[in-house]
């Protein structure tokens, strides 16, 4: 069987890393006013973050449609494909796995198609995408590989470190992190996806201590991934290093956020994802 892995672009997966790893990419578009882009083909992770810093009004994203995923599908099985994972972000934050699922129904007849709830976002889901493609790449069957990955997904955690919530507050996702709307300005808000949806995980008054408090969370489990995430954060070296204090650094995957997060997260923003061990 020659399985192949599919997903949308909240992966924040690089274009070498998806384009090694043979990982399609169905991509969300990303609305500046009247004027809407598709992500990574119109709008690149960098040129995002220099319109985002400039522009007047919010940015909102929309999810790929059906059509989309389905002339994903037909491509890669025509390449050959046997079967076909599509790992989603979480389906509490975007209706894109709706999408997916919609268009799996639709090529079912011509190879078995599996869509998965990551219940995540950015590298985490990056993650389980990466995981998927080397199980594949072993040429192991998609029972298999499903199998392995909803294993991964539940034992997927993802810290992130805000500069401000007001992207996350402007654009509805901030679901029960609401509390944190109060803090005073000093604070540094940290938020956790957690069963697919953003919630408080603490508050600390300095950046330094918001990086201390994301390694920390690594530092506490045993774990058998690890990656970094950021929105062009000018200390994500400075998270590296605490990082390989108790990880190999060139083992840590990092990935730019891109416009479907860094939309909702804002400048800055700097995470953790990892994966505990078994």
């Amino acid at each position: 069987m020659t399985v192949r892995v599919v997903t949308d672009s909240a992966c924040d997966l690089s274009d070498l890393v998806s384009e090694t790893m043979r990982i399609e990419i169905v991509p969300l578009s990303i609305r500046f006013g009247d004027e809407e882009l598709v992500d990574r083909e119109q709008l690149s992770p960098e040129d995002f973050w220099t319109r985002l810093r400039s522009s007047p009004v919010l940015p909102e994203t929309s999810a790929p449609s059906a059509g989309q995923f389905e002339a994903r599908f037909r491509r890669v099985i025509e390449r050959g494909a046997t079967g076909i994972i599509c790992i989603n972000l979480s389906s509490r934050l975007s209706a894109t796995m709706q999408a997916a699922q919609l268009a799996a129904t639709a090529v079912r007849d011509e190879c078995p198609i599996v869509v998965i709830d990551s219940r995540t976002v950015s590298m985490g889901l990056g993650a389980l995408c990466l995981t998927a493609a080397r199980r594949a790449a072993d040429g192991a069957r998609l029972e298999e590989i499903v199998e392995d990955v909803l294993s991964r997904r539940d034992r997927t955690r993802l810290f992130g470190a805000l500069d401000t919530l007001e992207y996350l507050k402007k654009g509805g996702r901030i679901g029960n992190a609401r509390a944190l709307l109060g803090s005073v300005l000093s604070i540094k808000p940290i938020v956790e996806v957690r069963e697919g949806a953003v919630e408080e995980a603490g508050k600390v008054r300095t950046r330094s201590k918001a990086l201390a408090l994301l390694a920390d969370r690594a530092r506490e489990e045993k774990i058998d991934s690890l990656a970094v995430l950021h929105g062009q954060a000018d200390d994500v070296d400075d998270l590296l290093d605490r990082l390989s204090e108790f990880f190999p650094r060139d083992e840590i995957v990092t990935g730019l956020v891109g416009p479907v997060i860094g939309t909702h997260a804002g400048p800055g923003v700097i995470g953790v994802s990892f994966q505990v061990a078994r």
